[in-house]
């Protein structure tokens, strides 16, 4: 496995949904990951919150659960792991190198006018193909 995701089996409604959205979505691209319980083991919980980065960290010092690494490189929690899955980023995210044919976005703004820039993927661009999402930045 080159993916160590920690989870809580103890937690909230919103930590368990934020774990079930990253395991559902490394299942459907069948990336290997392992799951690491912080809430039954110690070892696992120690080493999360000593491998998280400082400026990650919340003002309390301690980090939640989904905290996702590829072995012991910090790729992010879920808040990031969201914004690569939207901008479809994931395994660039990840550390990983793409399968063929898949839909990578490298991304850079193209100005629509204004002061409004919107991102989309160069392939997109190069092909003129249609926008089905695009990201506003005011």
């Amino acid at each position: 496995f080159n993916d160590l995701i920690f989870i809580c089996r103890r937690q909230g409604y919103n930590i368990k949904k934020k774990q079930q959205d990253v395991v559902g979505f490394l299942e459907a691209l069948k990336i290997d990951y392992a799951q690491l319980d912080i809430a039954s083991n110690e070892d696992n919980r120690r080493w999360m919150r000593e491998n998280v980065p400082g400026e990650k960290k919340p003002t309390n010092g301690i980090p939640l659960p989904p905290q996702i690494f590829n072995e012991a490189m910090y790729c992010g929690d879920y808040e990031t792991f969201f914004e690569a899955k939207e901008d479809n980023t994931v395994y660039e995210f990840l550390g990983l190198t793409p399968p063929p044919g898949s839909k990578v976005g490298r991304k850079f703004r193209l100005t629509v006018g204004g002061d409004n820039k919107h991102k989309i993927s160069q392939e997109q661009f190069l092909k003129g193909t249609q926008i089905i999402q695009l990201k506003l930045y005011l």
